[in-house]
């Protein structure tokens, strides 16, 4: 009885890490998100960030390479941010509307030459790449995220995240992510 009440209350009121971002439903049942493969060849999976791409460095955008886009994807975005940052969660990188043919970003893209795409401001308010540049001590974490949604955002121009994330509600068939490591000596 006692495990029946639980499952019933978590059912009820449990959120899952996830649950910020809902996926595409279809006649008000939602589908099970897909997973993106999301890759670099200059870091590996919880590896460190190599300085060219960062603020100590060339500050330009790494190579980014992915697969597994399902059916359905009319568009993809790209978010960077750093979830360790003093005043909480720091943005990088915001890219939307990426034509989802595309399978890969190359090291310091430019963006406005992808027909279609658009880049949103970040925190360092630029609407461009800004690598990691954390204060000195404790490594800090990036993620690399990349969603294939059901739909083109078809929104202006240099928006923040939160304004994109909302926008995707609802629409996400996949996603995958990437997670790289830097530290400031």
């Amino acid at each position: 009885m006692r495990l029946l009440t639980f499952l019933l209350i978590c059912l009820l009121g449990c959120k899952s890490p996830s649950s910020s971002l809902r996926v595409a439903d279809s006649e008000n049942s939602q589908k099970r998100i897909s997973k993106l493969v999301l890759s670099s060849t200059a870091f590996s999976e919880g590896a460190n960030i190599p300085v060219k791409y960062t603020c100590d460095g060339e500050d330009v955008s790494p190579p980014l390479k992915w697969s597994g886009i399902p059916e359905g994807t009319k568009s993809l975005v790209l978010i960077c941010d750093d979830p360790d940052a003093p005043m909480g969660t720091w943005v990088h990188w915001v890219v939307y509307d990426i034509p989802p043919m595309l399978t890969e970003l190359a090291e310091g893209v430019k963006i406005q030459t992808i027909e279609g795409a658009k880049q949103g401001v970040n925190d360092f308010n630029k609407s461009d790449y800004g690598g990691p540049c954390p204060p000195e001590g404790d490594p800090h974490r990036y993620y690399f995220k990349l969603y294939a949604l059901d739909t083109q955002l078809n929104l202006q121009p240099g928006l923040r995240k939160d304004a994109i994330v909302k926008a995707m509600q609802g629409h996400i068939l996949a996603e995958g992510q990437l997670t790289g490591k830097y530290r400031r000596k």
